[in-house]
């Protein structure tokens, strides 16, 4: 099957303005306190045609924004949602436009245990699509407080849990689990999914692909970009494809990071001579705080994580999961890419982060398998030491296991 692009939006199914802040607004943010906070904008997407769609959203701190996923799925009576966004009217309104084309939503699917990005959203779907099936992976957990998953909004009466209880349209789609992984605080699983018919492989956390340039989601909200894209906080926001450029390169760096090797913080004395500039005091622009210096060489440390623009978009694992999730699990990551291995009919991945869809073999993920194998492994150095420090300190107080073996 073709991909007819990769890039078009499906507009309003009502002609109504994308920006329309009523359509995009999420009641339900303090739950879990992310930019864009109240107001959700939805990028509507047609990977696969007639067979695989996308729904794209910001989500972040300090305008550290990437895209976060909802496939849906098209089945033979109706629609499958995997990882469900926030579900504002704008989104409900395009899924019922995909609904009168192909039938309601059957099967909600939460695939992760732990993701509280794709967690929340859920009970608040479900409400929207009270027919559909909600299916959860095991070992579903909450923090600080552990709750039973029908006191934090998830319906009784038609939760199923992946594996246990079956899984959903298994004459259509095959599943796969990496994990369970104990984390100490909880547990790590991730259900992976493959659309036979299309070739979509369906996958929450564990794998990415980064572009080199800005994803299209940024053309409904620039904010971030420009936000990062400056180098002193009396910089106004101004809007130019460099500025974007540079925002994105930096947000890569800070999500991939959290804190590069080549950025500083620099003194208070500095941050405040640069703020509360006339251009800069407004909300949006966090009145001019911006607490960051970056050193020569984060462009290059930025090639050096996402490839030359040919290897760029690469599938690969995410460093802050390989060094604060996998980093004694490597071992489980590779069986997990093995088991992908099997299913032949892979043509497409798509990520619940970052870009989709992305082209690629059963033979790929052997490869990449074989890498992780074979490189170093969640690294002590350069950019990855933050990181790591924050491992040490988790296994120094016992709230992590040095014991890799896989939960029960």
């Amino acid at each position: 099957m073709s991909l007819v692009s990769p890039s078009t939006p499906v507009p309003p199914v009502d002609g109504a303005p994308l920006d329309a802040p009523g359509r995009q607004r999420w009641p339900w943010w303090p739950l879990l306190p992310l930019y864009p906070y109240g107001r959700r904008r939805t990028l509507v997407r047609e990977l696969i045609p007639g067979r695989i769609w996308s729904f794209e959203q910001l989500q972040g701190v300090w305008y550290v924004a990437v895209p976060i996923r909802m496939t849906v799925v098209r089945l033979q009576d109706g629609l499958l949602l995997y990882a469900p966004v926030a579900p504002t009217r704008e989104v409900i309104e395009q899924l019922g436009s995909l609904e009168g084309r192909y039938g309601p939503v059957r099967s909600i699917v939460l695939p992760t245990a732990s993701g509280l990005e794709h967690k929340v959203p859920v009970p608040a779907m479900a409400r929207a699509f009270p027919e559909a099936t909600v299916w959860v992976t095991p070992h579903q957990w909450s923090f600080p407080l552990r709750l039973p998953s029908r006191w934090l909004g998830f319906p009784a009466q038609r939760t199923r849990v992946l594996f246990e209880d079956g899984v959903p349209h298994q004459d259509q789609l095959d599943w796969r689990a990496l994990g369970p992984l104990e984390l100490g605080l909880g547990t790590f699983m991730e259900a992976t999914c493959l659309d036979r018919c299309s070739g979509s492989l369906l996958v929450t956390d564990a794998l990415v692909s980064i572009p080199g340039t800005p994803p299209e989601l940024f053309e409904l909200d620039p904010t971030p970009l420009l936000f990062h894209g400056r180098d002193r906080g009396d910089e106004p926001l101004s809007d130019t494809p460099a500025r974007r450029n540079i925002g994105w390169k930096r947000i890569v760096l800070f999500a991939s990071y959290l804190r590069p090797r080549t950025l500083e913080v620099p003194p208070l004395a500095e941050i405040l001579r640069h703020s509360f500039a006339p251009c800069c005091r407004q909300a949006r622009s966090h009145f001019g705080l911006y607490p960051f210096r970056w050193q020569p060489g984060w462009q290059q440390e930025f090639d050096q994580l996402v490839g030359s623009d040919r290897q760029a978009g690469q599938p690969k694992l995410p460093t802050v999961l390989e060094r604060l999730v996998f980093p004694r699990q490597r071992q489980a990551v590779s069986a997990w890419l093995r088991s992908l291995c099997q299913w032949r009919e892979i043509r497409w991945l798509v990520p619940a982060h970052f870009d989709a869809p992305i082209s690629i073999t059963a033979d790929r993920l052997h490869e990449l398998a074989e890498e992780v194998e074979a490189r170093p492994w969640a690294s002590d150095d350069g950019s990855w030491a933050t990181l790591a420090g924050i491992d040490r300190t988790l296994l120094k107080f016992g709230l992590v296991p040095s014991d890799p073996s896989p939960s029960s």
